[in-house]
């Protein structure tokens, strides 16, 4: 006779055992991410998934991710100089008055009259599209592009020979171009001309009555000539180099997203978390997901997932030859058995969108192994059990 036939409840136990050893090995067992092993094996295996870097995260990686911040106006616009005289511009209004030495000339008639003077103010007018304004005896005369001074001159030239010893002032009485625009969350979104003076952001925000969220959740926008960059509006308080003369044309965008990060695995609580302030470091990240479980998590498989940009990557030590995105998903493991890990934590900034990750201990995943064995093996018991009532 067969092992089967004489002990079928032992024949039972055991393919219930292996079915159970089988289902260990092919991650059956319910987990709330990968195993912090499989993390770092993966790494360097043969990569099933989307790629990506795992980088230890140590003092020098710190130092790296500490000193980049979210993004800066000095460092994508490099002409930071107050704009130059601001020229003349299609669709402003312009005012033009003549001066002749004495009576008698182009302007001014030889028979006394009640004059303020020997000038003569000609009435304003707009530049039209072609650049262009009109003035008697002188012509068209073009004057986008142009500062007043230079207009001036022309007009000038052309009245030299006409009048006596012609002088012009030219000015702009209402400046449509050359303006600068802020919108978005302020308390009053503006479109104003700029001055030789020169206004920096700052200034500008100034003028729209400042934004109307918390500096952690205001972030910044700045549009010119087909570029743009964003800053958090208390790095652009803390930073000064950020807070850059605006330049004719520019367009401020003012927004509110309060920056947020998730937390998974053996986390006190896992789920979304803003930011309560402008920066959050790794280690209060940890904390206000509820610290490490004490009796789940594993504190050598700590995981901040991100995407960083090349720049940050080539600085951290990954390997770009697989990378041509802008953007490469690295995993930053950190170790928190090691007494020095928290200080780490608290050295590096969190960023928005970014992921922690607890792995469980490989205890915790043995109890759940053994939990998953102990139920299919009482759930033969008692189907043997109530088979023998039953006969």
């Amino acid at each position: 006779m067969t092992i089967n036939s004489r002990h079928p409840r032992s024949s039972r136990l055991v393919a219930v055992i292996g079915f159970a050893l089988l289902a260990g090995g092919c991650y059956v067992l319910p987990a709330a991410g990968p195993n912090g092993a499989y993390v770092k094996s993966e790494a360097v295996g043969d990569q099933s998934g989307l790629p990506y870097d795992l980088i230890e995260l140590n003092a020098g990686v710190a130092a790296v991710l500490a000193t980049r911040g979210s993004g800066t106006f000095a460092g994508t616009f490099k002409d930071r100089r107050p704009p130059a005289d601001i020229p003349i511009g299609i669709g402003d209004v312009v005012s033009v008055t003549i001066f002749e030495a004495q009576q008698g000339g182009l302007f001014i008639p030889a028979e006394a009259s009640v004059r303020p003077g020997n000038f003569v103010t000609i009435p304003d007018q707009v530049v039209d599209r072609s650049g262009f304004i009109s003035v008697p005896y002188a012509g068209r005369i073009p004057a986008a592009n142009r500062g007043p001074a230079e207009v001036q001159g022309i007009i000038e030239a052309r009245l030299r020979d006409r009048a006596i010893d012609p002088q012009v002032v030219v000015a702009v009485t209402n400046q449509r171009s050359s303006q600068v625009s802020v919108l978005g969350e302020v308390n009053s979104p503006v479109k104003y001309p700029l001055t030789s003076a020169g206004d920096r952001i700052l200034d500008a925000l100034a003028r729209a009555g400042g934004p109307k969220g918390q500096d952690y959740d205001t972030w910044i926008t700045l549009q010119r000539g087909g570029r743009e960059a964003s800053v958090g509006y208390g790095t652009l308080i803390s930073a000064p180099s950020n807070n850059i003369y605006v330049q004719p044309e520019d367009t401020l965008i003012v927004s509110r997203q309060a920056p947020a990060f998730m937390a998974f695995g053996a986390s006190g609580a896992n789920g979304q978390f803003k930011f309560d302030k402008e920066q959050v470091n790794l280690a209060e990240g940890m904390a206000m997901a509820g610290g490490l479980l004490d009796d789940r998590a594993e504190p050598s498989y700590v995981f901040l997932y991100r995407l960083e940009t090349r720049e940050v990557a080539e600085r951290i030590g990954a390997d770009m030859t697989k990378w041509e995105t802008k953007q490469v998903p690295v995993i930053y493991s950190l170790n928190l058995r090691n007494p020095g890990g928290f200080f780490l934590a608290r050295k590096v900034p969190l960023r928005d969108k970014d992921i922690i990750y607890v792995a469980n201990a490989d205890g915790v995943e043995w109890a759940k192994f053994l939990q998953f064995v102990r139920l299919h093996i009482t759930t033969v018991l008692e189907a043997d059990a109530i088979k023998t009532v039953g006969q």
